[in-house]
Order: structure tokens, then sequence, then C-alpha cells
């Protein structure tokens, strides 16, 4: 079957998060969020927001995320393609996302993203403001596309 761009609310995408993805839970924010479809219903969907790092919050930045599919062969690389379409169309001049060091990216670099390197990793925790992390801790990959 044929996969398509397709709109989706924001809290259809959080939805579709919630009992999709292998370990985040949904946004608690986005800008806009795009989905694939075949005629089986919604495969997949990209959540797209301002950067979680404030340094890359320039204005002309977005970043995926979430990006979240049921395994559809092509929709991550097809919902990466349709983020950035959408965001260069709104005037912004990056979009940047984060992987896994044990995701391999072909999603990405097949979409036209390129590997910037190593990011961040840790925990949010800290005595003034404690937190529970649900989420990996150790290092990124940064991938961005211009």
């Amino acid at each position: 079957m044929s996969l398509n761009i397709t709109p989706v609310s924001i809290s259809e995408a959080n939805e579709f998060v919630r009992q999709q993805h292998r370990h985040h839970k949904p946004v608690a924010g986005a800008k806009f969020a795009v989905a694939v479809s075949d005629s089986d219903g919604v495969r997949g969907v990209a959540i797209v927001g301002r950067p979680v790092a404030r340094a890359l919050d320039d204005g002309w930045t977005l970043e995926v995320n979430r990006c979240c599919t049921d395994g559809a062969r092509n929709a991550c690389s097809m919902l990466y393609g349709a983020a950035w379409r959408a965001a260069r169309a709104m005037g912004y001049r990056r979009l940047i996302t984060y992987t896994l060091p044990a995701e391999g990216g072909g999603s990405l670099r097949a979409a036209g993203w390129r590997l910037i390197g190593q990011a961040g990793g840790g925990s949010w925790n800290c005595p003034s403001r404690p937190r529970v992390d649900t989420h990996p801790t150790q290092e990124k990959l940064r991938w961005e596309i211009e």
C-alpha cells in the first residue's frame, strides 16, 4: 500500500506517540505535526516544535521533537522530508533532530539531512528542580537540514 503525507493535529499525533513510541512520551507543546497514512490509517507522525536546547532557539530553527511510526517502510524518511518542507514554507531556515547512537540514521540521510555530531545527553534532574528521568540519558547524535 502506498503512503501519503496527511494532516494531523498535535493532539492526535501525541496520542499516536503515546501508543507507539519506544522510549518517549508525548510532547508538551509543538508548532505543528504531520502524518503518513495509507488505507489502513495513520502509520507514523512527526511532531515539530521549538528546539529543546535554549541556545539553538534562535527564531529560525525548529526541532523534530518526535518521529514515530508503526514500522511502515519509508515512513520515517517521508516524515522527515515533509517536516522540512513545512518548516521551510513557514520561513524557518534550519530543522534539527536527535537520534540515539544505536539508531542508524538511514531515514534522515535518505531525506537529505546531515549528521552534525554528538550532542547532549545526561539528566535534567537538579537540586532546585528534581525530576525523574523517563527517557534515555546517554549522548545523542544531532542531525540538521538547511
